[in-house]
């Protein structure tokens, strides 16, 4: 439920309804990779390039606030390791309080719809919306399809999952790409919420900014991607070409090169 806490704090996180958001909660998931090594240098590459809000596990809030540039900052609530029995298996690592506490304008919470561990994140996501809720915090919810069973680019997978996100109180969905503007169309229209999409592993420059074209083309509202750009040779530049997409409604090769990046085939 939309409250004017709620409202003035998703501003803060993105630009008039749109969202570049660099998440770099990568260090428990992967380990000290390459671009969290030195975060306080990519934080400030990124939101110097236009990423609108920064996201990371409440421990590295020390190292965040000096670098973003007066962007936003979300905190995320629940984690698993990439060296664990199941990397599907995200636990809660904070609460929204000790996000507030940590200087942050929003909280995020990843759920896996289709795997084993479904029931236990659907019961968690929908504390934490309570919890935020009474705070006045948003609440970014990364709702991904994935499972035994589940093609994780399927639309109407992931079309469930965004709804799930909204029937459970989120006020910002990401989820992953489907593949084309097309079939992403279903996706969006499966809720009312504000979509965003997720990077993956990294491509090169030209299929990252089709991607970001094709979601916002299909009525998505920006992005949440993080190794595609904090693991980027230039962090800030690739920072830059997304937000020309969805900022400024740019085309791939204008962005590409407004941002001096090759235009590559």
């Amino acid at each position: 439920m939309s409250t004017t806490g709620i409202d003035a704090r998703l501003e803060r996180i993105g630009t008039d309804g749109r969202f570049v958001i660099v998440p770099m909660d990568h260090g428990i998931t992967l380990g000290p990779v390459t671009g969290l090594k030195d975060i306080e240098s990519t934080i400030d590459a990124v939101t110097r390039g236009g990423a609108d809000a920064v996201l990371t596990q409440k421990g590295i809030a020390p190292r965040v606030h000096e670098n973003k540039n007066g962007r936003g900052y979300i905190v995320h609530l629940n984690a698993s390791t990439s060296i664990g029995p199941d990397s599907n298996d995200k636990r809660l690592t904070g609460t929204v309080e000790e996000a507030i506490r940590a200087g942050a304008d929003a909280v995020s919470f990843h759920i896996n719809v289709g795997s084993n561990h479904e029931p236990d994140q659907i019961t968690q996501l929908a504390e934490v919306t309570a919890e935020a809720n009474r705070f006045g915090m948003p609440v970014l919810a990364m709702a991904y399809a994935r499972g035994p069973d589940v093609d994780p680019e399927d639309p109407e997978a992931l079309g469930h999952a965004v709804r799930l996100a909204e029937e459970l109180g989120a006020d910002v969905v990401k989820t992953g790409y489907s593949g084309d503007a097309e079939s992403f169309e279903h996706v969006c229209e499966s809720t009312r919420l504000p979509v965003v999409i997720a990077g993956g592993s990294r491509g090169t420059d030209r299929e990252t900014i089709q991607m970001v074209r094709g979601a916002m083309d299909a009525g998505g509202a920006g992005v949440s991607m993080g190794r595609s750009i904090f693991q980027h040779e230039d962090p800030e530049a690739i920072a830059t070409a997304v937000a020309g997409v969805v900022h400024d409604d740019l085309t791939a090769d204008e962005a590409l090169r407004a941002a001096g990046l090759a235009l590559e085939a």
